[in-house]
């Protein structure tokens, strides 16, 4: 097991909060450097005025031609709609986690992540966007905010000090006819506080299970919450025997491994492994295996990528940076996980840029890839199957939200875009910036 370090992180906290810090921390010595780092970035950011410059909204389509989509650099992505976060009615003006809600009736919703609390925003049928209200932090402010939705509700955490899980009704959108701020204190259906800050959140709709990570519970384990009933959330358990946890993955597994069918199993990516567990039983976790590989960093997220949950892409935040990976470009590992208690790791991908990656999302055989200083990425990633190695791995379209770097092969830093949401019906993807706001973009490749 990796130690973990239970820190009172003043000086983190000054940075991240405007507030003092209330609660102890669950820090490893590698979660504490790398959140210093971007605390840091974050704060030369302020102070240079990244966040006062002002951003256009767009609410008509502008099509990716000959390269561009306005000012922003792209190749089969066209750019539907675009809101600033000033218009979205945040003061910090600083984005960061994206997800999204389709209501029963087919109307799509994005839920916006910002320093200062979440904006809502309908995605129209023609992937325009609307403001519709936002939802304050239920503490400080944080770089750090998670979104993930189950059924009809969100579900939001934050670094910030004792905010616990917000669950909020995102039915309360669908007759608004004018944008409203929603109240902390009486508009949400239930807030529960096993935990105070965590550092991202997992949902299993299958379960009806939230799994936040990186909180100051569970060694910053999984801390598991029972959401079948969203008005009375409860703890359903922790899984800490390896210590902090940064991302998640948790499925009902059907993959080729038969002695786990029907089993829950996390894929988690802790730090410097991807370790995989099964928490079927809550009282009692059992933790599969536990693997490294060369090169490590910073093991951030992954996911499954492909439907006989074979392989899984992972991700290493610092390993860019850092020069352990041997390159700047954004690079992908592929890991055979055909064994849960002997997974493979069998090659990598190099993105045509330089950019640290930070979330992925594989869709039908197409990986969203958010890497920050590059955008989004869409790599086609279904010859894993016949060549593990990832040398069949193609990029089909990109859209970079950070226009600064165009003129370099990219910028190794934490800027441009967070996460990406790629999971609506229509096809529209929502990708949150830092620095900007929120994109409605469609992919126009085969």
């Amino acid at each position: 097991m990796k130690p973990s370090l239970i820190l009172a992180v003043a000086g983190l906290a000054q940075l991240a909060s405007s507030t003092p810090i209330l609660e102890s921390r669950v820090f490893s010595a590698a979660m504490g450097n790398l959140m210093s780092l971007k605390l840091a970035h974050r704060a030369s950011q302020r102070a240079s005025g990244v966040f006062t410059e002002e951003h256009a909204s767009l609410l008509a389509t502008t099509k990716c031609v000959n390269g561009k989509a306005s000012e922003y650099a792209c190749s089969a992505i066209d750019m539907a709609s675009f809101l600033s976060h000033q218009a979205l009615g945040s003061n910090t003006r600083e984005g960061n986690d994206v997800w999204g809600w389709t209501s029963s009736t087919g109307r799509e919703f994005g839920i916006v992540g910002q320093t200062d609390g979440v904006a809502f925003v309908e995605v129209k049928s023609d992937g325009s966007l609307t403001y519709l209200g936002r939802l304050p932090t239920q503490t400080a402010n944080s770089v750090w905010r998670d979104i993930k939705v189950i059924g009809d509700f969100a579900y939001i955490g934050s670094e910030a000090s004792r905010h616990g899980l917000q669950v909020f009704d995102m039915r309360k959108l669908l007759p608004l006819t004018a944008a409203k701020t929603f109240r902390t204190s009486t508009d949400l259906t239930a807030r529960y506080s096993g935990f105070g800050n965590s550092h991202n959140l997992v949902a299993n709709e299958a379960t009806k299970t939230i799994f936040a990570v990186g909180s100051n519970t569970c060694a910053g384990g999984l801390h598991m919450v029972d959401v079948s009933t969203p008005s009375a959330p409860r703890s359903a358990g922790c899984v800490s025997q390896d210590g902090y946890v940064h991302d998640a993955q948790c499925v009902v597994y059907t993959g080729v491994d038969t002695r786990y069918t029907g089993r829950e199993i996390c894929f988690n990516f802790n730090e410097d492994t991807l370790t995989i567990v099964d928490v079927t039983v809550r009282a009692a976790p059992v933790q599969l295996s536990r693997t490294s590989y060369g090169g490590v960093a910073y093991t951030h997220q992954g996911w499954l990528a492909t439907s006989d949950m074979r392989y899984l892409l992972l991700d290493d935040e610092l390993d860019e940076q850092s020069g352990s990976a041997g390159t700047r470009r954004t690079t992908t590992y592929v890991v055979d996980v055909g064994s849960l208690t002997a997974p493979r790791f069998t090659g990598k991908y190099l993105s045509p840029v330089n950019a640290i990656d930070h979330n992925q999302y594989v869709v039908d055989g197409l990986s969203y890839q958010s890497n920050y200083g590059s955008g989004l990425r869409i790599v086609d990633v279904t010859s894993v199957a016949s060549d593990p190695t990832g040398k069949g791995f193609k990029q089909v379209g990109f859209f970079d939200v950070n226009p600064g770097d165009d003129a370099s092969t990219g910028q190794v830093q934490f800027v441009g875009s967070w996460s990406v949401y790629p999971y609506f019906k229509s096809g529209y993807l929502l990708l949150n910036s830092i620095e900007r706001g929120i994109y409605s973009l469609k992919y126009t490749g085969a």
